[in-house]
């Protein structure tokens, strides 16, 4: 349900019972976005967050294979930041979606585009840069938020460069130390931005979001086209 209560400066604000609930939302919102975008121009172009809720949703995409009736080789996969790990470590962003969604489906494996992570932060950055120029403008991004209010790899206070799609992060506050992100200016570059937030960690971000603090989430979503879904846990000091 759509909520006036819960006030996120530039976006739309959807409030959901629970982490469950935002994440069926988010799995529907992929396929109806997916169906325009085929409709519009021939493809969907899907720029993947890691985290559990939006594999939650990656999930329910592949248990919806049967019924969703969607034309899965049309659909072009991205990812919007990857920690600097071997390829098979099970904290990679891109393993979890493979397993909970796109080793269960058919889209084509030429058209899912891993970070190559498990080069370094600078080389990897450099080498996914065309892929993401090439795909602007998503058809949708997909976002989530930690509790500190970073969203991709993008953490508070780092200085995010203007001039890149793809950079080099270093000294993370969450381990891994290093990993790859999109940048503001190409998460934003999108028809549609949806950022998932669930769980009362997520609380103290959500109330300094409200407040107009300049968070990493904050600066993407006002930038774009965005809709926030959100759980109560999450919203519980605004509403």
């Amino acid at each position: 349900m759509a909520s006036d209560d819960v006030v996120l400066p530039g976006t739309k604000v959807v409030l959901f019972d629970d982490k469950a609930a935002v994440a069926q939302a988010a799995a529907d919102a992929i396929l109806a976005a997916a169906d325009a975008a085929i409709a519009r121009h021939g493809r969907f172009r899907l720029c993947l967050a890691g985290g559990t809720t939006p594999t939650a949703a990656y999930a329910l995409l592949a248990d919806a294979d049967a019924d969703a009736d969607a034309d899965w080789s049309r659909w072009w996969i991205y990812h919007g930041d990857e920690r600097c790990l071997p390829i098979a470590d099970p904290e990679r962003n891109s393993l979890a979606a493979d397993q909970a969604w796109l080793n269960r489906v058919s889209v084509p494996r030429g058209q899912v585009f891993a970070i190559p992570a498990e080069l370094g932060a600078e080389v990897a950055a450099e080498a996914y840069e065309p892929f993401v120029a090439a795909a602007l403008p998503f058809d949708l991004v997909l976002l989530g938020m930690g509790e500190d209010g970073h969203t991709a790899s993008l953490f508070p206070g780092r200085k995010v460069p203007d001039d890149r799609l793809a950079m080099p992060v270093h000294d993370s506050p969450k381990p891994p130390p290093d990993r790859v992100s999109l940048t503001t200016r190409a998460l934003s570059q999108s028809e549609q931005l949806l950022i998932l937030v669930t769980g009362s960690g997520k609380a103290d971000a959500i109330r300094s979001w409200s407040a107009g603090e300049p968070l990493p989430v904050a600066q993407v979503a006002t930038a774009a086209q965005s809709r926030v879904l959100i759980d109560r846990a999450a919203a519980a000091a605004l509403i």
